[in-house]
């Protein structure tokens, strides 16, 4: 019987990991890809393809097909997990598939994020919105790709939205609204986290109100994407302190946290965590490193530790 590959990397997306992909096969690792588009498991099946597998899973995959992966593929790792499968990033999911739980271990961290109120029907956004000030904006619970996020300027237009049913839901029926935080120079910043630890961080900047703010090759060549400006960040200590905690309380082995300076108050506000982490286009120009040499790097030790842990 064959030997298994050291690794197994699980995606919906055809093209997103081809820079993850090119470096695994410079550096030797043996591994296999394993798209989730025509997928099936045995809940009692006794193997799994590879000891360690690498979550891939892009939250906005619902975009691209209603019959999505995101809630098999947790009940897939979950299995797998079962087997002694190391599932880099599993755990992840929980987290990065609901921006209430985002907001609220943001919150149990000590850290602000705007203030946001969570229904599962529409016509409560209305109650939801008592206390906020508008502009508002009402976000799909799960999103991806700056997807399902309207601003409503007035009470009135949010009412119209939820009595006829329009304001964004997510696909698992639960809505946030949220305050509109005005960024202070127009930007966000993004900060990548590797094994708990920081990585790199970008400011991000956009034209207008515009929510995608993904900065990977793969999201820029989408036809209709923003034009962003992307330059290396250097977030102050705290802040790199603040995200690390966050992405460890999360059990996020590999992804991102997004946070503005709200121009209100000058208060620095959280509101998104990514476990996906396509990493910035163009790196070694604008970080001047590749941060897939440094995830290869750290896959590899994941490896030799799951192996020597499993003799």
């Amino acid at each position: 019987m064959p030997s298994k590959p050291d690794l197994a990397v699980v995606y919906e997306h055809p093209e997103w990991f081809e820079p993850l992909f090119a470096v695994l096969k410079r550096r030797g690792v043996e591994f296999i890809t394993v798209p989730l588009a025509d997928h099936v498991f045995d809940p009692s099946a006794t193997e799994a393809p590879a000891s360690v597998v690498f979550s891939r899973v892009a939250m906005s995959s619902f975009l691209r097909d209603a019959e999505h992966p995101i809630f098999y593929a947790q009940s897939l790792f979950e299995h797998w997990e079962r087997l002694g499968v190391r599932v880099v990033n599993g755990a992840a999911l929980a987290i990065d598939s609901s921006k209430a739980r985002q907001l609220s271990l943001i919150s149990s961290q000590g850290y602000k994020a705007p203030a946001t109120r969570a229904v599962h029907r529409q016509i409560d956004l209305l109650k939801a919105a008592e206390g906020l000030r508008f502009p508002i904006l009402v976000k799909a619970d799960i999103g991806g790709a700056g997807a399902g996020i309207v601003r409503y300027e007035t009470l009135d237009a949010l009412q119209a939205a939820a009595q006829s049913g329009q304001a964004p839901v997510g696909v698992n029926g639960v809505s946030l609204i949220q305050e509109y935080a005005p960024r202070v120079g127009g930007k966000i910043t993004r900060v990548e986290t590797l094994n708990g630890r920081y990585l790199y961080a970008l400011d991000v900047e956009s034209p207008g109100d515009t929510f995608d703010l993904c900065p990977a090759d793969a999201c820029l060549a989408r036809p209709g994407a923003a034009a962003l400006t992307m330059t290396r960040a250097h977030p102050p200590a705290e802040v790199i302190a603040a995200v690390e905690a966050i992405v460890r309380a999360g059990q996020i082995e590999v992804g991102s946290v997004e946070y503005l300076i709200d121009e209100r108050d000058g208060s620095v506000r959280f509101y998104d965590i990514n476990a996906l982490s396509n990493f910035v286009a163009d790196p070694v120009a604008v970080l001047g490193f590749d941060p897939h040499e440094t995830l290869v790097d750290w896959l590899v030790d994941v490896i030799q530790d799951h192996k020597a842990a499993s003799k």
